[in-house]
């Protein structure tokens, strides 16, 4: 079941953000002392009373200026409005009723969705009133004095919301996939998210740097349901000032942490960069599925044996990723892009998928059985007693063993190299855990009476 949303509305810097937070409880929206760092549509899932919603974040609304993202923001808007169910409009109670506000207002009477009208930046309860009052002047019914930093009024404004939100009385539980595309900036990731969900979901620019939000997009393909997220370009951090990008790539290391599956993307032209080796070890490091997204196939000029020739050069790049599934797009042109859920759907069952004790420790026989662990110089050799999988996402196996300082890092290498042959993984990485047991702590154990290697 989707739930209602609610569209929030305003000027640049009028705090549109930080009621988004107070609205949703978290601290998830950038918030910054700049006008225009929103940009794309951004939700957030929020609830009062016995209602649950969808508070939607727009970009602030100029209406007279069509320099840089400003159209593209004016479209984002529009499409957040004719999603919801109601709209609070947002104005700055210390700055009073603007051009701008007018404007605003203007525009949203000509729509069908009810406005509320939210009188931010009222700290103190005596001006708060005598600050709303003067927006009764936009003729758009009752001011709401409030202040989204101290919360002080929101509950009053929710109040009156929840009378234009349809009753919910259950929720089903939806198994999605939560999907991040992380890659460095103006590799292509908001078009590849069009391309995925077949709109102008977010703002596509040659500018570097357009996305500053991570943008969350809820699409269902064959009864399965994935959310897509967005994330800003991810540069070097000697790069990256404090300010919006600061705030941006954060949320994009979040995002990351937040997801089950990561959409790599890699610009083909520029291949793989330093940064890019960084960030999948960033990946790696948080234990997420991936799929490895090659961009701007289009751009190439090839023949027969092109595709494998640029394989080659990424894989040797990404040697220690090579569990990860790659695919060649163009998500300007689309080719490919229907392909990238599949390469997603087998990744995310991987990665959660869980093997019995009885068929990790016969992997481990065999590959026993073809190399033995190896022997110190004072002829003290390695014993592997059993094995087992502890946990998923990502799939981690505990090998007990007599010492681990008598498995050097080639045979670590071999018997992980056994787990991908015999069990697959494939989208997953996969963790081993080498812990040292005593024999007669495993006897008393009873746990190498079936299990033993």
């Amino acid at each position: 079941m989707s739930l209602p949303i609610v569209a929030i509305i305003g000027r640049p810097n009028v705090g549109k953000s930080t009621l988004v937070n107070r609205l949703a409880g978290d601290r998830q929206a950038i918030v910054h002392d700049e006008p225009g760092i929103t940009r794309d549509r951004t939700y957030r899932p929020a609830f009062w009373l016995d209602r649950e919603f969808q508070v939607v974040d727009t970009g602030g609304l100029v209406f007279d200026d069509d320099t840089e993202f400003l159209p593209l923001i004016r479209e984002q808007a529009m499409t957040a409005l004719n999603e919801a169910c109601v709209a609070i409009f947002v104005v700055d109670g210390q700055t009073g009723p603007t051009a701008g506000d007018r404007e605003i207002a203007d525009w949203l009477r000509q729509q069908s969705v009810p406005v509320l009208l939210a009188v931010n930046k009222c700290e103190s309860v005596e001006q708060g009133i005598a600050q709303a009052a003067e927006f009764w002047e936009l003729g758009l019914g009752e001011p709401y004095p409030i202040s989204a930093i101290h919360g002080s009024g929101t509950g009053e404004l929710l109040d009156e919301l929840i009378t234009h939100l349809p009753p919910i009385d259950s929720l089903e539980e939806t198994d999605e996939i939560k999907v991040a595309i992380v890659g460095r900036p103006n590799v292509g990731k908001s078009s590849l998210l069009n391309a995925l969900t077949g709109e102008q979901r977010a703002i596509v620019s040659p500018v570097s740097g357009t996305t500053r939000d991570t943008i969350d997009t809820v699409v269902e393909r064959n009864g399965q349901v994935y959310r897509l997220i967005d994330t800003a370009g991810i540069r070097r951090k000697k790069n990256v000032e404090y300010g919006a990008e600061f705030f941006s790539i954060n949320r994009a290391f979040k995002a990351i942490r937040r997801s089950d599956i990561v959409l790599f993307v890699v610009d083909v032209l520029d291949g793989i960069t330093d940064q890019d080796l960084k960030l999948t070890g960033r990946i790696i490091e948080e234990g997420k599925a991936a799929v490895i997204i090659v961009n701007k196939w289009d751009a190439v000029d090839k023949d027969s044996y092109t595709i494998y020739e640029y394989k080659k050069i990424i894989q040797s790049r990404l040697y220690y990723m090579d569990w990860a599934e790659m695919i060649f797009v163009s998500a300007m042109t689309g080719k490919r892009v229907d392909k990238i859920l599949d390469l997603v759907d087998t990744a995310a069952a991987e990665h959660r998928r869980r093997v019995s004790t009885a068929v990790v420790n016969e992997v481990l026989q065999e590959a026993i059985n073809w190399h033995s662990p190896p022997t110190t110089r004072q002829g003290k050799q390695g014993r592997i007693y059993y094995g087992t999988q502890v946990s998923s996402q990502p799939p981690s196996i505990a090998l007990f063993v007599n010492d681990p300082k008598r498995f050097n890092d080639n045979y670590r290498r071999y018997i992980d190299r056994q787990f991908r042959k015999q069990l697959g993984f494939t989208g997953t990485p996969m963790r081993l855990f080498w812990r040292g047991k005593k024999v007669r702590d495993m006897e008393r154990s009873g746990a190498n009476r079936a299990t033993k290697v």
